[in-house]
């Protein structure tokens, strides 16, 4: 069994297998979240429509599609195109694979974080959306539609998930988020234990009033130009 480019061990197959999802109790927990997800996201999005095609434009200036579809894993274990505007290169693998197999302290940065501090794949554009966080904006799609929520775990890719070890059954109990405890408290700057722990925090503490408090935090970093 093979998740991405991640081979399992037999003991984490088992795992995989027989993992059984925690229960959401609690109006807001099983059944309130969804429909502010639903409502607010139906809203923002009518909003922002101007905002998201002059983007568009923009974004396909250097001959590429203006929105890029990533796999993830989103709850009950279902994979979902997680929607952004594209932020790299055309050839952004290739220029990865070069990068990483020329720069062994960047290779080692990708292995433990998944990210690049210096990434050589963005383009100009995309530095200017990833700071503002307006690269995420067609996430409104992927919140209406139900694959995300506004406020959740980051998502992530299948090879991803035997990082969470004892923790997974409790990203797979709630959608992905727009946002969440990792994006307002450090982002690229904490260990990915640390956003782990981060995302279980969450499930124990979802609140309507936590995920507004999220959500608050969130415009301030956005404001403040200080996303990824």
């Amino acid at each position: 069994m093979k998740l991405g480019r991640v081979q399992l061990s037999l003991a984490d197959q088992r795992y995989m297998e027989a993992i059984v999802l925690p229960e959401l109790t609690g109006f807001y927990r099983s059944f309130g979240k969804r429909s502010f997800d639903v409502a607010l996201g139906v809203l923002v999005l009518v909003a922002s429509l101007p905002i998201m095609l002059v983007l568009m434009v923009i974004t396909m200036l250097d001959g590429g599609p203006p929105v890029f579809a990533h796999e993830r894993v989103g709850k009950g274990h279902q994979r979902f195109k997680c929607l952004k505007f594209r932020t790299m290169r055309v050839d952004a693998d290739a220029a990865l694979k070069e990068h990483l197999t020329s720069n062994p302290s960047a290779r080692k940065e990708w292995e433990e974080h998944h990210k690049l501090s210096k990434d050589p794949r963005i383009t100009p554009i995309g530095r200017f959306l990833r700071r503002t966080s307006l690269d995420e904006l067609p996430q409104l799609l992927n919140v209406i539609r139900g694959d995300m929520s506004f406020v959740g775990p980051r998502p992530v890719t299948d090879e991803e998930l035997v990082r969470y070890g004892s923790h997974l059954p409790k990203y797979l109990a709630l959608r992905p988020g727009v946002t969440g405890l990792w994006q307002v408290n450090g982002r690229g700057r904490v260990s990915y234990e640390e956003r782990v722990m981060m995302d279980a925090t969450y499930f124990y503490k979802l609140s309507l009033l936590g995920d507004l408090g999220l959500m608050l935090k969130t415009g301030l970093v956005i404001f403040q130009c200080r996303g990824r």
